[in-house]
């Protein structure tokens, strides 16, 4: 049991240095588009970057998700990340535009190290404790919001490309730690033996996952709410610039706030709740939070409030980290070992569709009224609530 938790702390560390590596280049890349692009079309051509990043995770992650189901989780999990080390420094290289997109589409067509880092957990652990540390992966992405952005903008005065070579140095550091410290999750006996042609078919794997029953449900309920989630995530800072004029120095204090949240929420209160309370209740709580926060925006539209914002900020992050690990540890329950990876690679790529589809939608949606995509978005985690506890209260009362 031990030797296990051992593995699972490695796994935290890697999350952590890569979510660490991630938020240290967010702060440039207006920067290093605008070396290539008139000022009035960086915003085209950052959308445009994450959106083939998407597009490209969104047909690669079940594949990925399928062949560590077939392979094991190690090798995949340093295919992925020799990827991002060659993403990232392209990145740096630079030079002209397509270089960048060169990078992205690298990163994006290698993206299966979540899928697989998942699955690795779910091999790991028994299911009455997997919530917790998918709690805990949070937590760790959330290390790397407070304190990356910061580092990446005094790396950045040095010089723009600095941060991403940093960032493909801490991915590599990662990769040989996996490569030296994580043994293999998946025993041959627990592989999936089957893997054909159509294996490499993305939507021969959506086919399979959502022809049970379970999972389908769970996975709409769960596309609702990166919907919902997703909406926030584009469109905030851009909402703090419009509605309320603040300029960068504020918005950026006010989304530490984010980062110390989502570590407070996944690795203090969730664990605490499971002790304490059914999954369903958790789940049920989380959309709730997230929803009420959604509405809290709302109305800031028309009561300018920077109590009105924090609060929102506050139900939206703590929602979301009591909602994301429980939904994701209730997936790994539905499936056998031999199909984790293709599962969390489904998952995956459903909320690349998001990363494509969201940001256009909302955009769209914000040139009308700011009001109506906050709407929008209370709209969309409002029917996730409905359908996660429709679907629940016909279930085993264990759940």
């Amino acid at each position: 049991m031990k030797r296990k938790q051992s593995r699972l702390w490695i796994i935290i560390m890697i999350v952590s240095l890569n979510s660490i590596g991630m938020s240290v280049v967010l702060p440039l890349l207006p920067f290093i588009v605008g070396k290539y692009l008139a000022p009035q079309h960086i915003a085209a051509g950052m959308g445009m970057l994450m959106s083939v990043f998407a597009a490209s995770t969104f047909f690669t992650a079940p594949v990925f998700g399928a062949l560590s189901d077939k392979h094991g989780r190690k090798g995949i999990l340093v295919i992925s990340l020799l990827g991002s080390v060659i993403g990232y420094i392209l990145f740096g290289i630079g030079g002209a535009l397509w270089v960048l997109f060169l990078g992205r589409i690298i990163d994006g067509l290698t993206a299966g190290n979540i899928t697989v880092l998942f699955a690795y957990i779910s091999d790991s652990t028994e299911p009455n404790d997997r919530a917790k540390w998918f709690s805990y992966i949070g937590a760790a992405m959330g290390i790397g919001k407070i304190g990356g952005p910061a580092l990446g903008g005094l790396l950045g005065n040095i010089s723009i490309g600095l941060p991403f070579f940093i960032t493909a140095g801490l991915i590599l550091l990662s990769m040989l730690a996996i490569i030296f410290l994580l043994p293999e999750s998946l025993p041959l006996e627990k592989r999936n033996k089957h893997l054909i042609t159509g294996s490499f078919n993305a939507f021969s794997h959506f086919k399979e996952i959502f022809s049970i029953k379970e999972v389908k449900l769970m996975l709409i309920t769960g596309t609702l709410f990166y919907a919902g989630l997703g909406i926030f995530q584009f469109n905030f800072t851009l909402f703090l610039k419009d509605i309320y004029k603040w300029g960068p120095a504020v918005i950026g204090s006010v989304l530490t706030i984010v980062g110390i949240c989502e570590i407070v929420s996944r690795a203090l209160l969730l664990p605490w709740l499971l002790r304490r309370l059914k999954e369903r209740s958790i789940v049920i709580t989380g959309l709730t939070m997230l929803g009420l926060g959604l509405g809290l925006i709302l109305i800031s539209t028309y009561i300018h409030s920077i109590v009105i914002i924090v609060f929102a900020i506050i139900l939206i992050i703590f929602g979301e980290g009591l909602f994301e690990p429980t939904y994701i540890d209730k997936l790994s329950q539905s499936v056998g070992e031999n199909q984790q990876g293709k599962l969390q690679g489904v998952n995956q790529s459903l909320q690349s569709a998001n990363n494509v589809l969201i940001p256009l939608i909302a955009a769209a949606i914000y040139f009308i009224s700011a009001g109506m995509l906050y709407a929008t978005a209370s709209l969309a985690i409002f029917t996730a609530f409905l359908m996660y506890r429709r679907k629940t209260s016909k279930a085993p009362s264990n759940q």
